[in-house]
């Protein structure tokens, strides 16, 4: 049998704190979620200013990186270079750059999803919390 890292309580305050503090560096309001490798729902944080709608995008956008075990935005290319089919793929919603897998020793543990400001922005911000957990 086989064994793998999970995301701890622990874990997931290092990674929200270490996306809080890139965003607030950066004067950005965002909503960010963090998920478990299954797409479970970890943590959700919305930051004073951010859109309501980002609420509900963050947890999409994590959701999708974990299940899919890449970054979403993976998905926002494939859509974008004509493959509108893959709108219609089932369980997934967060088909747009933000979401970043968490990966541990070449497995994929989670996934943080943030909404609020540019793509690009908000996959920088996912980055750094998962850069904050040093693993």
């Amino acid at each position: 049998m086989k064994t793998k890292a999970v995301l701890t309580l622990e874990d997931v305050k290092k990674i929200a704190a270490g996306a809080e503090a890139e965003a607030l560096a950066n004067n950005w309001a965002v909503s960010f979620a963090i998920v478990d490798d299954g797409g479970h729902l970890l943590w959700m944080q919305r930051l004073d200013g951010a859109p309501p709608i980002s609420s509900h995008i963050a947890p999409a956008k994590a959701h999708t990186a974990a299940l899919g075990r890449r970054e979403s935005k993976q998905y926002e290319d494939v859509i974008n270079g004509g493959r509108v089919s893959f709108l219609s793929a089932p369980a997934i919603q967060g088909m747009l750059e933000g979401g970043v897998p968490v990966i541990v020793d070449g497995q994929v543990i989670g996934a943080v999803g943030v909404s609020g400001v540019k793509s690009n922005e908000d996959a920088q911000i996912a980055k750094a919390g998962i850069a904050a957990l040093g693993a």
